[in-house]
């Protein structure tokens, strides 16, 4: 997923409002949580906001104007009242990286971002850059959806049909058998058996599983939780490898757009440790911090924990040697996220045939168990 290089604007020149920023704002803005969700502002809306700015802007239309042509095209009521302060907030003097920070809906780097776009006349520039990242991050997720929807459906309707077999299916036959006495096969007792358990223990184990919802519902966002939750995740076979390969793009993409931005390691690491929602690399970032504080690299801090992979602590390492982290980190997380949407899509293909096989086993034992006394008591009136 590529960055929203900011490195490319000349910001030599600064107004006393961007040296206010970096006194107080900016001090503010490092010290907050950088959020690309979480009661923001949607994805799609904010890609759709930015290309059409810049469009707008690139046809000579001001700024005023276009806020007007973006408001009046807006659907929803929530939405078009958004862009409706956010015009009121530019007419009564504020910038426009003002107004959007003030209407709380989007994150603390875009405004940063149109507030340098504005003090460097680079506005739509940095219009289009926003909007290229939110449409490759878009992209990503779609690929990654579209790849486990048909799995995820075939698995659920597979769970649904043995359910729907044990759960009524089995028991008439059971009542047949039953009528006609005698000695059932081993199979057909143990299937009848299960789908017995299943009848008395259903109400049970569905208020058991419910409580069990309810209290990771509950206790999803304690500290104990997170780290054995992403134990467990990290030692499931092929998708742990994976879950760690998403949260490390993320990490590293997040890492590049802040140093693009010219901010300090350390502030870097700091925010990256607030937009990464995932334990591991969570924890060690605040260790890492502490490291470098006290004259450690960044890639011998990194050492420390498995979470990060030895690849990516070498090209870190010939980052730092070189003076281009963002260049290497940029270049770690567009290979991540390759190997996400690979490995995404090989398990989907392998996910497939799979389900249908377990599916067709699983409903072959039903059947032949059912219909096993069926052939004993045909045999025995002949």
């Amino acid at each position: 997923m590529p960055s929203i290089d900011l490195s490319r604007y000349d910001n030599k020149k600064k107004s006393p409002s961007v040296k206010k920023a970096e006194e107080g704002g900016l001090i503010a803005f490092l010290n907050k949580d950088i959020s690309f969700g979480n009661n923001k502002l949607n994805d799609k809306k904010k890609e759709a906001f930015y290309l059409e700015l810049s469009s707008l802007l690139q046809a000579g239309i001001n700024l005023k104007s276009s806020l007007e042509l973006i408001t009046a095209d807006q659907e929803k009521e929530k939405d078009r009242s958004l862009f409706t302060q956010i015009q009121a907030d530019v007419l009564k003097g504020s910038s426009l990286s003002v107004a959007v920070g003030q209407s709380g809906k989007f994150s603390l780097y875009e405004v940063y971002s149109l507030q340098i776009g504005e003090e460097t006349g680079k506005l739509t520039e940095v219009l289009l850059d926003l909007a290229k990242f939110y449409q490759n991050k878009i992209k990503q997720r779609r690929k990654i959806v579209s790849s486990l929807t048909y799995p995820c459906v075939v698995m659920s309707t597979s769970f649904g049909a043995v359910f729907f077999m044990l759960k009524f299916i089995v028991p008439m036959f059971g009542d047949v058998f039953k009528r006609f006495g005698g000695q059932l096969p081993w199979i057909t007792e143990k299937i009848m058996g299960i789908s017995q358990g299943l009848e008395d223990n259903f109400w049970k184990g569905f208020i058991l599983l419910a409580l069990v919802v309810a209290v990771i519902y509950g206790s999803r966002k304690t500290e104990r939780f997170r780290q054995l939750s992403s134990r467990f995740i990290l030692k499931i076979p092929v998708v742990g490898n994976l879950v760690q390969k998403i949260y490390l793009a993320r990490f590293c993409n997040s890492m590049r757009l802040l140093i693009n931005a010219k901010l300090p390691l350390l502030r870097a690491i700091s925010l990256s440790r607030q937009m990464i929602s995932y334990y591991p690399i969570e924890s060690s970032l605040e260790a890492i911090e502490n490291d470098i504080m006290r004259g450690k690299p960044l890639h011998q801090s990194m050492e420390q924990f498995k979470v990060y992979p030895s690849k990516l602590i070498q090209l870190i390492k010939v980052g730092e040697e070189t003076n281009q982290l963002d260049y290497f980190f940029g270049r770690v997380s567009d290979q991540y996220v390759d190997e996400v949407e690979y490995k995404t899509s090989t398990l989907s293909s392998m996910m497939e045939p799979l389900i249908i096989i377990f599916l067709g086993l699983i409903v072959g034992i039903i059947l032949i168990s059912m219909y096993l006394p069926l052939f004993q008591m045909s045999n025995t009136i002949q």
